[in-house]
């Protein structure tokens, strides 16, 4: 007879009570290795073909035995505490089957979503899945209209069955359930040991362990999905001084003090310790209503003014003959969540959740604060229900009044899908809002908000020549272009169109995956600003700049002087050399100026780049700019924890104001 010691040991282990574990064990390692396989093919063309490849593999291996370890304490447990006979008896083995049967639908619809998941995003699951998990209409709607999901459903069944079937084939489980009993002892004796060992590789693999891979893509697939997802879960807020690289705090404010005052504002604290400061512009000042657009997923190369090969925005490329547009305009994010958050704080994007899905988010200094201060009503419109993304409370307790889709009627809404009433109807309940601000006879801002451009992309039939959801993005990026140039057609005929200023801007791309952490040329929206009045000439900027700099060059535009704690410039103010972005992806904080690119990582990492047509090659920087990017998100982290970046109270703002107008006139004495 042949000698197979690794298969006779394998065989003793599981004809013990505690046998059930090695299978059970053996069950999650292979789904492990099925979904990182799934996603091999998948990603093919975007991994490297190298040795970073079996490497991915190895540590994936490492992932999957940690997150085998802790799914397998229950089963342990059970074990331990049920009785021996039970173990052969035929009610057991039926359960035993039908848990197998359970154990392996849920991994293939683990699975199943993992691979759906990498399509949308090209990464394992992270806080997008721990937020979608919140959110479960919302989602489970979108997954409903997106996918054939009793088909996946069926077949995640049918799977289940046919591994059980495989397994029983075997012999293994048989050998398990027929295995003799142990005394109470003994048995207790092992199951202490197995719970022991679970808990040790468990507690030991440790998602810091991870390598760095030179492509993003090799490092997602060396993940385990479960356990990157508790990971995110766990890991949802990050203390900067805590995880990433400082400076000391006198040289950061000593920085920044430097930073802020480039587009020639004049600091108001006299300890150099906040930001507030004095942003004086010659005026005239003007007051016209503000109608922001903030379009889902619009990535620049959709419209045709950027990206001359594309056709799918009509409207918005003869709008954009008709604007000023911004060339070289990036997103600080890549969810919603962080364009809102910047559009209205002017802020880079601080490590773990964005502000707006924060507690204690309300009271700040805001677009929307300034604003208010001369007399402006402020509204946040979107198509569907603003609990999501936590989105109703951030505007809501940040002065802003609803208006979503839980507060309008059913006749409000003609058509919906799982993420809300399609962008012809949110721009209808736009316009009655207008014609109510100016019958009240006060200027208006409205942040309007669409979900069209999302998947399942679903939208009104027969509005364009592409048929919806079977053309994809391309279909909703099209039908947002009609709504809008409706919708601005439709504005013209009201009374209040030519003294407003209409503004189109993304939230964020329409993907965010590639072979870096942060991918350049996964942030380059539009931004258009409309004056049908003659309020802001058309034309093009070319200076870099993200969604931190929209508010302050906004009210460039409006001719106001005003004390600001915006950490964005007015992008018409400052040296075009002295443009700069700043955009992150969760943990990882970077900032472009000119050809050099800095990426702060967790654990104190520091990465430098080269920039090259948005392609990222490792090459040191200069000091300065390293400096730099530590000191613009320590700054950010330090005023948000402190709170030192609240709203000026109507006494406060005029107090500053009044000062900074005396601060404005004194250095123009001294100028002369």
């Amino acid at each position: 007879m042949t000698r197979r010691p690794f298969v006779d040991a394998l065989r003793a282990l599981i004809a013990r009570p505690h046998g059930g574990v090695v299978l059970f064990a053996a069950v999650i390692l292979f789904g492990g290795l099925a979904s990182r396989l799934a996603l091999l093919v998948l990603a093919a063309p975007e991994l490297s073909w190298d040795l970073s490849l079996p490497a991915a593999f190895a540590w994936g291996l490492l992932y999957d035995l940690g997150t085998t370890a802790w799914l397998s304490l229950p089963v342990i447990l059970a074990l331990t505490l049920l009785p021996g006979r039970w173990l052969r008896s035929r009610p057991f083995a039926a359960l035993a089957a039908a848990c197998c049967v359970g154990v392996v639908a849920a991994l293939a619809c683990v699975g199943t979503a993992e691979f759906l998941f990498w399509q949308e995003f090209g990464v394992r699951a992270n806080f997008i899945a721990v937020d979608y998990l919140i959110y479960t209409t919302e989602v489970l709607d979108n997954i409903q209209e997106s996918y054939p999901l009793p088909l996946l459903l069926s077949a995640a069944g049918v799977l289940a069955v046919l591994v059980t079937w495989g397994l029983w084939r075997t012999g293994g489980p048989r050998l398990w359930l027929s295995s003799p009993p142990l005394a109470l002892r003994t048995r207790w004796r092992d199951g202490l040991l197995a719970a022991s060992s679970a808990v040790l590789i468990g507690s030991l693999v440790s998602s810091s362990w991870l390598p760095a891979f030179d492509n993003n893509y090799d490092r997602e697939l060396a993940k385990n999905g479960i356990w990157s997802f508790v990971a995110a879960f766990k890991a949802n807020e990050l203390d900067f001084e805590r995880f990433y690289a400082t400076l000391p705090e006198d040289e950061v404010f000593e920085l920044m003090s430097e930073e802020l005052g480039e587009d020639g504002s004049i600091a108001l604290d006299p300890s150099g310790r906040e930001s507030t400061r004095l942003i004086s512009n010659p005026g005239p000042e003007i007051r016209p209503n503000i109608i922001q657009i903030t379009v889902e997923s619009l990535s620049a190369h959709f419209l045709g003014c950027y990206d001359p090969s594309s056709e799918l925005t009509p409207n918005l490329d003869a709008l954009a003959e008709k604007s000023l547009l911004f060339e070289n305009f990036q997103a600080t994010g890549t969810r919603t969540v962080r364009g809102m958050e910047a559009l209205t704080l002017s802020l880079p994007p601080t490590p773990g959740r964005s502000i707006v899905k924060r507690p204690d988010n309300e009271g700040l200094f805001t677009l929307g604060s300034v604003l208010r201060a001369r007399g402006y009503e402020t509204t946040f419109l979107y198509g569907g229900y603003g609990y999501f993304d936590n989105m109703n409370a951030f505007f809501g307790g940040n002065g802003y009044r609803i208006v979503d889709r839980a507060s309008v009627g059913k006749e409000d809404v003609t058509f919906a899908n799982a993420w809300g009433a399609c962008d012809e109807d949110l721009f209808a309940w736009t316009l009655r809002e207008a014609d109510e601000a100016f019958a009240r006879g006060r200027p208006f801002h409205h942040f309007v908000m669409t979900t069209s451009n999302h998947r399942p992309y679903t939208y009104p039939e027969g509005r364009i020549d592409l048929p919806p959801k079977v053309s994809g993005r391309d279909g909703a990026v099209k039908y947002t272009d009609h709504a809008i140039g409706d919708f601005l057609r439709k504005a013209a005929e009201h009374p209040w169109y030519d003294d407003t200023i209409f503004v189109i801007v993304a939230d964020h791309c329409a993907s965010s995956a590639g072979r870096r952490q942060v991918n350049l040329s996964r942030y380059h929206i539009p931004l258009l600003i409309f004056a049908p009045g003659g309020q802001v000439a058309p034309g093009r900027v070319a200076t870099l700049g993200s969604q931190m700099d929209y508010a302050p060059t906004l009210l460039g535009l409006l001719g106001w002087s005003y004390p600001s704690r915006f950490l964005g410039h007015d992008l018409l103010r400052i040296d075009p050399a002295e443009g700069h972005a700043l955009l992150g992806n969760y943990q990882y904080l970077g900032h472009r100026e000119g050809e050099e690119f800095v990426l702060l990582e967790p654990r104190d990492r520091v990465e430098t780049f080269q920039v090259e047509d948005a392609e990222l090659d490792e090459a040191p920087v200069s000091t300065e700019s390293r400096d730099e990017t530590i000191a613009w998100y320590q700054l950010a982290s330090h005023l948000l924890k402190h709170g030192d970046y609240a709203e000026l109270q109507p006494r406060e703002f005029d107090a500053l104001r009044q000062r900074s107008l005396a601060v404005r006139s004194s250095a123009n004495e001294r100028a002369h």
